[in-house]
């Protein structure tokens, strides 16, 4: 729930964008995380990291399918664009069969290391950090705190809006993994 809010934080805090489908992400990185874990393909401490990193990557992909087009709206419609879009991947996952339906994934391998699961999220909060106080992290405060003034200056809105909500989906798909 940390890695989460925290990456929540990336989309709403830093970049100033309302977005109300982080869950979507999330989904999808535990979706996709648990149908690489059931596999058995990897198992244990390797094949959990490998699930985490599988769950970020899938995040990333939707998000960079749904963040190209979305992210040239602001407020309110990016808001019920990106709720639209949490409802649609909820259908879609009770949907198909895969997925296990509504009833959800049966049979995935249990971990439970509190140490090592500390050590990630540690790790998410500070590379999450070192992120948002470099010069990519600036650029998408100056987007937050006045967007014509950050083009103007010579930022390119488009990438920088694009990489904060991408970063923010890649550690909501590991949260969810």
């Amino acid at each position: 729930n940390i890695i989460l809010s925290i990456s929540l934080n990336i989309t709403v805090g830093n970049l100033g964008q309302i977005t109300l489908g982080h869950a979507g992400f999330m989904s999808i990185g535990a979706y996709s995380a648990g149908i690489f874990l059931k596999t058995g393909i990897i198992e244990g401490i390797p094949g959990f990291f490998i699930a985490l990193l599988i769950g970020g990557l899938f995040a990333f992909l939707f998000s960079l399918a749904i963040g190209i087009p979305v992210l040239r709206l602001n407020g309110d419609y990016l808001a019920i664009i990106t709720l639209a879009f949490g409802e649609i991947i909820r259908v879609l996952i009770e949907y198909f069969d895969f997925t296990g339906g509504p009833q959800g994934l049966r049979g995935i391998p249990k971990f439970n290391n509190f140490d090592i699961i500390y050590w990630i999220m540690v790790f998410s909060v500070i590379l999450m950090f070192s992120l948002m106080t470099s010069r990519h992290g600036r650029a998408v405060l100056a987007i937050r705190e006045d967007e014509i003034a950050s083009c103007a200056s010579g930022i390119n809105t488009t990438y920088y809006k694009t990489f904060a909500f991408t970063l923010s989906a890649i550690f909501a798909g590991i949260a969810g993994g």
